[in-house]
């Protein structure tokens, strides 16, 4: 059952893309879930996905499960934009992580919402909170942690719920990349207090001016993955070469109804 159901709130409408229901939303609909559930107090997680998180969810059961799990799984690629709107929903547009982010910060400058910024490398969640209070006076931020690049032992982890508690967050954003921030966000949501935990990924990076983001034109038309390649081809160009084409035929067996993938 997903956590919409769980706590009462209306349940956001979602396409079937191989077994993961991606919410049919824009970032309107987005922003308008997120503040209904901060000012609710529901606690949810959101996953911010696109192909790649959608191919790992085909070999990772558990994955799956947290994205339908998840209170939004928003379209952060075109291909999902797409697929939504060969379904019917004409109305879904990108809600892309790292916009998403920029959206929620605007927002919360005037209804005074608490941001905890959880991942990134060494410096990075420092270096985003100073960026993204420059571009927004006034906003909020309640915390910052990088972990260490290997697992947490107990206590190690139960200092870093605590010391979130403590910040008192509306929002968490997690920036430690697909697969690893979802498991993050459904290990870690039953302990955290705050109602939001969002996984953006890269969007630590870019807001952070640590990587440049493809041009709105590139990723307008579905190429943002070919740009991305060619700044970071030594560490991309598996995932791409792998998941691309599976996706596309995955997509083609299901359209044709020869495959079919249940929620």
């Amino acid at each position: 059952m997903s956590s919409a159901a769980l706590s009462g709130s209306p349940a956001v409408d979602r396409v079937n893309l191989l077994g993961v229901g991606v919410s049919a939303i824009d970032m309107t609909q987005a922003l308008t879930q997120i503040t209904d559930w901060i000012r609710r107090g529901e606690q949810h997680h959101v996953c911010v996905t696109g192909v790649h998180g959608i191919m790992e969810s085909q070999r990772d059961e558990t994955l799956r499960e947290i994205h339908n799990q998840a209170g939004m799984v928003t379209p952060d690629g075109m291909p999902l934009v797409w697929f939504c709107r060969l379904r019917g929903k004409a109305h879904v547009t990108r809600v892309y992580g790292p916009d998403l982010m920029l959206a929620c910060c605007q927002r919360s400058v005037a209804l005074g919402w608490r941001h905890y910024f959880y991942g990134g490398g060494e410096g990075v969640a420092p270096l985003l909170a100073e960026r993204l209070g420059g571009r927004f006076p006034g906003l909020n931020v309640a915390g910052v942690y990088s972990p260490p690049f290997r697992p947490l032992t107990p206590d190690e982890d139960q200092a870093v719920v605590d010391r979130i508690n403590a910040a008192g967050p509306d929002i968490v954003w997690v920036g430690l990349s697909t697969p690893k921030q979802e498991r993050w966000m459904a290990a870690h949501r039953g302990h955290l207090l705050a109602p939001v935990l969002i996984g953006c990924g890269a969007a630590f990076d870019f807001h952070a001016g640590l990587k440049a983001q493809a041009p709105r034109w590139i990723q307008q038309v579905g190429l943002e993955w070919l740009f991305r390649l060619a700044t970071e081809p030594r560490r991309l160009w598996r995932r791409y070469l792998r998941n691309n084409p599976a996706f596309v035929w995955r997509v083609l067996l299901q359209s044709t109804g020869i495959a079919r993938y249940d929620l």
